[in-house]
Formats: structure tokens, C-alpha cells, sequence
């Protein structure tokens, strides 16, 4: 179900608890919903629709990818960026890594590790600060 987008900066600015298979309906609440605004938006939090969930959905391009607990294990060549957020008017200044590894669980909830570089990076590392109550 497409949810609306949350623009409290209080619930935003919380951190969210870690998601157990009893949260897995958030997933294709968050999946909908960055699909409604595929225009606008390439990754989403389960924050920004109302879940204090520490899920996140990333467009990898040519699919949208879930991260269920996502953790940055591993950081390399800081950068500075500009972006902007559904959540938020405006683009804002941030830094990021060009390179990281994951430790996350996928929608089923099976472990994963794996390595992203560039814009893919960029946008795990924005949703990930989401779910940590960090708002750009």
C-alpha cells in the first residue's frame, strides 16, 4: 500500500528499532511506495512512511533492493555531496563514502554482505542515516 510521507522532523529524527519477521508488511508498504514516487525518489526509509523500522528500499536501477537491518561495516574515500529528500524541502550538504560494505538481511530475512560504489553508495548511506535519526 502507497503510504504518505512523513515530514515530522521529531519522528524523523528518532532512531529506529531494529525489524523482526513480524515487520515483513512493511516492506511492500515501502516497496509501493517508492515505486509511487519513482520520479522523485531513489531509495526510502520505513521511517518516512510511518514505520520506526530499520528497513530500508534502494532503486538499483533496473529493481528496487530491500536492506532489513542494514549495518556499514566497512567506509573508504570521503566526498562531499548535495541532496535532497522526500521528507524535507530543498537540498542540503552532506558527505559521503564512494565506497562501503553492508552487512544487512534481505526480505526474507537471510544475511547478506555485500560491496556498493558511486551513486548506490550515496543513497544506502542516506537511508541507513535515516533509520539512525540523522536528516540531512
Amino acid at each position: 500500500m502507497v503510504k504518505p510521507i512523513v515530514k515530522d522532523v521529531l519522528f524523523l529524527s528518532q532512531k529506529s528499532e531494529p525489524a523482526t519477521t513480524k515487520d515483513a508488511f512493511i516492506i511492500e508498504d515501502l516497496l509501493d511506495t517508492l515505486q509511487y514516487h519513482s520520479s522523485a525518489c531513489v531509495g526510502m526509509a520505513a521511517n518516512m512512511i510511518g514505520y520506526k523500522k530499520a528497513i530500508i528500499a534502494v532503486n538499483m536501477g533496473f529493481v528496487n533492493m530491500v536492506m532489513v537491518n542494514p549495518k556499514i561495516v566497512k567506509k573508504d574515500s570521503l566526498y562531499e555531496a548535495e541532496e535532497g529528500c522526500l521528507s524535507l524541502t530543498g537540498k542540503r550538504k552532506t558527505t559521503r563514502y564512494q565506497k562501503i560494505e553492508v552487512e544487512y538481511q534481505d526480505q526474507n530475512f537471510k544475511k547478506k554482505k555485500q560491496e556498493f560504489s558511486g551513486w548506490t553508495a550515496q543513497i544506502i548511506q542516506h537511508e541507513v542515516d535515516h533509520i539512525h535519526g540523522i536528516v540531512i
